[in-house]
C-alpha cells in the first residue's frame, strides 16, 4: 500500500482548480522559511529533511504523511482523496494541496517548514506558489540535491530494510538480520538497478522541468553536491540556503 502511495504521488496530476481556497494560518515569524526539498529520487532528501529542519528549527511535512495521516483520520479532504483511490484515479492536485494547506494551518508551521515531496510536477508547483500566496506565505527557497545517476542506482542497490518492523539499512546484505527486531532484510522492489533506472527516467520526463518554472518563476534555487558523507552534504545545504 504505501509503495502504491508512493508511485501514485510521483505521477502527474490534474492542475489545481483556480477557485481552491485554504485555510488561514497563525501569524508567522518574519524570519520564518518556507523551503522546497528537490531532487531525484534516491537524491537523500528523505535523510537530510530531519536534519536540516533540526538546525534550523522548523518541522518537515511530507506529502505522503500528511495524505496517510487525512485517510486515517477520515477528514473530508481524507475521505474526497480516498474515493479517487478507491476507483483507481489520481488523486487530484487541488485535494493534495487542500490537504497540505489544512496541515500547515497547526500551529507548529508557523516558524516555517520543509517541504519533501510536495512539488513533483509543474501543475503542483503553480498549486503551492497560489496556495501559498493565498495563506499570505511565500517559498523562500528551492533546495536542489544534485547527483549523478548512476552514483543513485549504486546507492539505493545497497539499502535494505526489515521486513517485519521496515527499519532502514546502508550496506548490509539482504538476507541479514535486523538489529532492532530479528527480522530478515530485503531488498524493495522500487529499489533493485532497473526499477531505480526507470524512475530516474519519470524524473527526467515528469519532474525535472519543475525547475525551469521556478528559475521562470525568479525563486531562489540552492544546488547541493549530493554526494558525499551525510553530515558534509547537510553542511553544505545550510550553506547554499544562507548565502
Amino acid at each position: 500500500m504505501l509503495l502504491w502511495l508512493q508511485l501514485l504521488l510521483q505521477l502527474p496530476l490534474p492542475s489545481i482548480a483556480e477557485d481552491l481556497t485554504f485555510p488561514p494560518v497563525p501569524p508567522y515569524h518574519s524570519n520564518a522559511m518556507i523551503i522546497v526539498l528537490f531532487g531525484k529520487p534516491g537524491a537523500g532528501k528523505g535523510t537530510q529533511a530531519p536534519l536540516l529542519a533540526k538546525e534550523l528549527d522548523v518541522p518537515t511535512l511530507a506529502t505522503g504523511d500528511v495524505l496517510r495521516a487525512a485517510l486515517r483520520a477520515g477528514t473530508k479532504l481524507g475521505l474526497e482523496a480516498k474515493s479517487y483511490m478507491d476507483r483507481g484515479d489520481l488523486v487530484p492536485d487541488s485535494v493534495i494541496l487542500g490537504i497540505v494547506a489544512e496541515e500547515l494551518g497547526q500551529p507548529q508551521y508557523a516558524k516555517g517548514v520543509i517541504l519533501d515531496g510536495v512539488v513533483r510536477t509543474v501543475p503542483q508547483a503553480e498549486g503551492l506558489d497560489r496556495m501559498l500566496k493565498s495563506m499570505g506565505r511565500k517559498l523562500d527557497a528551492v533546495l536542489a540535491f544534485d547527483i549523478d545517476n548512476e552514483e543513485i542506482v549504486r546507492r539505493l542497490e545497497g539499502r535494505t530494510v526489515c521486513e517485519r518492523c521496515q527499519t532502514p539499512y546502508t550496506g548490509r546484505a539482504v538476507g541479514s538480520v535486523c538489529e532492532k527486531c530479528g527480522g530478515a532484510l530485503m531488498r524493495r522492489k522500487d529499489d533493485d538497478p532497473e526499477a531505480v533506472r526507470t524512475r530516474l527516467r519519470v524524473y527526467e520526463e515528469q519532474t525535472a522541468p519543475v525547475m525551469d518554472w521556478y528559475q521562470r518563476a525568479g525563486a531562489k534555487i540552492a544546488v547541493v553536491d549530493a554526494v558525499g558523507a551525510v553530515d558534509d552534504i547537510t553542511r553544505r545545504a545550510l550553506e547554499a540556503l544562507r548565502a
